[in-house]
């Protein structure tokens, strides 16, 4: 039998940095019997953990044709899937409904069966601990549910942004360890790191035209990654290995990181200056039409990735003896906004004629970035947590994406108290002391935040189209002295 080409249609091959490479080497068998799979849309799809990551991706595959499997603890999340139900923003109800309904696209909440998958994702969550270590369990026990169903033939992609080393130094060895004796990895079965790229609420890049970078445990392993990702994406960027992709994500944004700490760090220093506005500078900078992008000052970092991922560079680079001051010292000014924020709605209220316990705050947004309802470590559950540990009497928050919130208790622990929602209304405005913007929402109505707040704290410059002068005099904006 003829060899297969071994990269994804129509790209030419592409060695891992970047150049044209002509190979026509013998591949193993097992990797012809992948590309054939791939190539004629027989490939089944595996995919661990259908959040935010793992249920796009889902998606996109079985909207190409292929068979997919999702796989996902939560029983409640995979009986709302089998039933057609979406619940992830991104994705089109109507779209999720017709793939359940062709049978393309199912959960599952165990791995009956997993010898039929041909490519696993790996798309579970990477926290860090308490002490802000990482903590790679969840990548760990998802490797060891699918290593007992390993055959040849089979490609294992991680996706989840963690430190460099963890595909060859956690996953391979489980997958070695606890799969089957017969099996070698790079001729088997193959193994690669292609970093999600997932930008919640953002319409124009998603799942299907965001570039990805992958890389393999050998060459092999690279074009096989290379061939699985581009059955749904155009554009496959491979590098020397796990390590170089796995390092490619933490500079996506530790990038981001430094350049929100600086804004943030900049943003307390014009608060010093009479007239001097962050903001205003940002957009005047912005002009230069090279050599700089614009970052802006908030209330601190949220998500999964942004506020976790200078924790998990930082404990690698301790292994080599190596310290990211600069970088560790940019995580801390963003993780200290929080508390800026709160001083600045404290002074607030002092203004006003009621006692601290007395006070009601208004906290407007929940959600850690504009127009979606993901509220991972987003900046308001420590703003929450240390307005009550300030001693304000009632906090209140609104949010147009977020249902139910309940932000972390006193002792930074898992337990989180519910936070009571209110109706974005003028007479809800009225009553509290203070608001303070913690997300901008473009559903909120600014003119009717401004009229009728008492006292604001915009942390996001929501209401920079405000120009009544009374209005403006209610307003503190983070950043502008």
């Amino acid at each position: 039998m003829e060899t297969p080409n071994l990269d994804p249609p129509p790209r030419e091959a592409l060695s891992p940095n970047g150049t044209a490479e002509t190979d026509h080497a013998e591949q193993p068998a097992a990797a012809r019997q992948l590309v054939s799979r791939l190539d004629a849309t027989e490939a089944t799809i595996g995919v661990v953990g259908l959040g935010y990551v793992g249920l796009p991706l889902a998606a996109e595959y079985a909207t190409q044709g292929f068979e997919t499997r999702g796989v996902d603890l939560d029983e409640d999340r995979v009986d709302r899937l089998n039933a057609g139900d979406n619940y992830i923003e991104d994705l089109d109800d109507d779209a999720i409904d017709g793939l359940v309904e062709t049978g393309r696209l199912r959960a599952t909440a165990h791995y009956d069966g997993g010898d039929e998958v041909d490519v696993w994702f790996l798309c579970v969550p990477t926290p860090v601990t308490a002490t802000n270590e990482p903590d790679p369990s969840y990548i760990e026990a998802a490797t060891r549910s699918i290593a007992p169903h390993l055959r040849p033939g089979q490609l294992v992609v991680l996706k989840s942004t963690t430190y460099p080393g963890t595909t060859e130094d956690v996953v391979a060895p489980i997958l070695e360890e606890e799969g089957p004796d017969n099996l070698t990895l790079g001729e088997d079965v193959f193994l690669a790191f292609s970093p999600e790229r997932i930008d919640p609420g953002n319409d124009e890049y998603t799942t299907a035209n965001t570039p990805v970078v992958a890389g393999g445990m050998t060459e092999t392993c690279t074009k096989m990654a290379r061939r699985a990702l581009g059955q749904i994406i155009a554009d496959v960027h491979t590098v020397s290995g796990p390590k170089a992709a796995e390092m490619e994500k933490l500079l996506e944004n530790i990038f981001r990181s430094v350049n929100i700490a600086l804004a943030n760090e900049l943003a307390q220093f014009c608060e010093r200056v009479d007239g001097l506005s962050m903001w205003e500078v940002v957009d005047a900078a912005a002009t230069k039409p090279f050599g700089f992008m614009p970052f802006y000052p908030g209330p601190g970092v949220g998500g999964h990735c942004i506020p976790i991922d200078p924790h998990y560079l930082s404990k690698v680079a301790k292994t080599h003896d190596f310290e990211t001051s600069f970088i560790t010292l940019s995580a801390q000014v963003n993780e200290d906004m929080p508390r800026h924020v709160v001083d600045a709605v404290i002074e607030t209220i002092a203004r006003e004629p009621v006692r601290l316990q007395d006070a009601a705050v208004l906290v407007l947004g929940v959600a850690f970035k504009g127009n979606v309802s993901d509220t991972r470590r987003s900046p308001a559950d420590e703003i929450v947590r240390l307005l009550r540990e300030k001693g304000v009497g009632q906090i209140r928050y609104h949010d147009p994406h977020v249902e139910h919130y309940g932000a972390p208790g006193a002792d930074g622990g898992d337990a989180r108290t519910e936070v009571p929602s209110v109706d974005l209304t003028p007479e809800a405005l009225r009553h509290h002391e203070a608001t303070v913007i913690v997300t901008d929402h473009d559903a909120v109505d600014p003119g009717l935040v401004a009229e009728h707040a008492p006292a604001i704290v915009d942390t996001r410059n929501a209401l920079g189209g405000i120009d009544d002068p009374a209005l403006r005099e209610k307003i503190t904006l983070l950043g502008a002295g």
